[in-house]
């Protein structure tokens, strides 16, 4: 069997199952990764909703984002917690300068729903926040960003190498949008990027998804699934 083992790893730590290879994993060296688990991409109402996709399959997603977040926990694994969002005015979001104000379907809903102007992904709001069931302990950290990607004007770089963290492990919502354009951007600051395949929603229909996995596990990290972190982490 063939193992990914970084020369930065200690070479007892734990090998979690993946493709297209298995990879050794030090969990001092390791992040879990929650990507926007907010009302907006999981809740009836909530903008994802709003905007016209699916979001009535999350409640299996959010149940093992829970069950990786315990394990992460129990393992001494850093769990990192995104909410993507702007001002209420929007001004983050950026102008007609901007392609995020072009494409972003947020932005695009409310200029066909004038009466949801400010309700959508605005900090403070119903819609910006982390959903009940998803709520950050102490020891988690809580990184807001204003794009797509994880790494685009946040502090989080600096924050996982702060922390000697290399690997990232990623659950949340949308697997096609932030989940794969954060892994993307990790892959070229050299960290490693697994994605668990059960914790992870796409927009869309599940094509995205696969897509989404395909180009992971083909050209940018390793993808494996929540039992199989249970089992390496916590031995259940």
């Amino acid at each position: 069997m063939s193992i990914i083992c970084a020369d930065f790893t200690a070479k007892d730590s734990p090998v979690l199952d993946a493709v297209p290879e298995s990879i050794q994993l030090d969990p001092k060296q390791t992040a879990l990764i929650v990507v926007d688990m907010q009302n907006a991409y999981t809740s009836l109402g909530g903008y994802l909703d709003l905007a016209g996709f699916d979001v009535s399959k999350t409640k299996p997603v959010v149940e093992n984002i829970q069950k990786a977040i315990d394990t992460a926990h129990q393992a001494g694994i850093q769990v990192i917690f995104f909410k993507n969002g702007w001002d209420s005015n929007y001004v983050e979001a950026g102008g007609e300068g901007s392609p995020n104000f072009h494409k972003s379907n947020a932005l695009k809903t409310m200029k066909k729903k004038p009466e949801l102007q400010g309700k959508l992904l605005a900090k403070g709001g119903w819609d910006y926040e982390l959903i009940d069931d998803l709520k950050p302990t102490p020891q988690d950290i809580v990184i807001q960003k204003p794009r797509y990607s994880g790494f685009f004007n946040t502090n989080l770089d600096s924050t996982l190498r702060s922390k000697g963290i290399r690997n990232l492990v990623f659950t949340g919502i949308a697997t096609n949008v932030c989940v794969e354009s954060t892994l993307r951007d990790g892959f070229f600051l050299e960290y490693f990027g697994i994605l668990l395949s059960d914790a992870c929603y796409q927009a869309g229909d599940i094509s995205a998804q696969e897509a989404t996995l395909f180009n992971v596990k083909t050209f940018f990290g390793w993808v494996s699934d929540t039992q199989d972190f249970r089992s390496t982490f916590q031995g259940k």
